[in-house]
């Protein structure tokens, strides 16, 4: 493990058991949001995990009282002033939601805290998803003044429906804990107190299951999220276009200043 993941700094990894990973995402002092190295890590470790013939199972949590806070705020705002990076983050974006869709070993996210983002990103395209009952959630991109990219064109509406993925990606409503899991954004909801051990409890089982049928089992399901690939391309590059416009300058503003925005009037487009 030492050698396979020593390169990286704001993942730490650990083995809570025999052929069990886990990965923490670890910025505390910063509710763990991600710079230009955070979110380049969070996208590609997945095909580390993917070779890694010494584990069957990841779980993925935040360290402190957040998930992820999401993008920190000089990389937001360097996306709105600098095409190469807003580039190469579309690339990252686009990478990390297809490398967690295409990595064999099944994913447990542990959602300990707020998870935004490319957090967000991470803790809902687990293929089990364990989210403490304190903990409420949000898909802030119009909030921001850009299109909900990243993940949510392509899985909400297979999670919830298509009526619940519109009315919170379009008003940016919070959903705690219990709410999440009754709409069926997530799989699981849990005392605060038991979502280590629940974590840790679903990755013995899958553990202790036949690794190829539940390898293969997933990769089957996850083609549902491979057809929706082009929904999510459009989806991610509009956002992109956003991070160019006026309106995302305002939403930062806006964040910065803990305010409501107030976004300018666009184009009928």
């Amino acid at each position: 493990m030492a050698e396979r993941y020593s390169g990286y700094t704001h993942l730490t990894f650990e083995y809570p058991a025999e052929r069990i990973l886990k990965i923490t995402i670890n910025r505390p002092e910063k509710y763990n949001a991600l710079d230009k190295v955070g979110h380049r890590e969070l996208t590609y470790v997945w095909r580390e995990v993917d070779d890694d013939p010494d584990i069957d199972v990841v779980i993925l949590t935040g360290a402190g009282k957040a998930f992820s806070a999401g993008g920190d705020f000089d990389m937001v705002e360097e996306m709105t002033e600098d095409f190469t990076t807003r580039a190469n983050i579309w690339k990252e974006a686009r990478d990390l939601v297809y490398n967690l869709t295409n990595c064999g070993k099944p994913v447990i996210s542990a959602i300990n805290g707020p998870a935004v983002g490319a957090g967000l990103v991470a803790a809902l395209l687990a293929d089990i998803s364990i989210i403490a009952r304190s903990v409420s959630i949000t898909d802030g991109h119009t909030r921001l003044g850009v299109a909900a990219g990243d993940h949510a064109a392509i899985i909400w509406p297979i999670l919830c429906g298509m009526a619940k993925s519109k009315y919170y990606l379009l008003t940016c409503d919070r959903l705690d804990g219990e709410e999440a899991e009754r709409i069926g954004l997530v799989s699981l909801c849990v005392d605060d107190a038991d979502l280590e051990d629940k974590a840790m409890e679903v990755a013995l089982k899958l553990r202790a299951g036949a690794p190829t049928a539940i390898r293969w089992t997933k990769y089957a399901l996850n083609n549902w999220l491979r057809m929706a690939g082009p929904i999510y391309d459009t989806s991610t590059a509009l956002e992109m276009l956003g991070f160019g416009g006026p309106e995302v300058k305002e939403g930062v503003a806006a964040l910065k200043e803990k305010r409501e925005p107030n976004f300018p009037r666009g184009p009928n487009l």
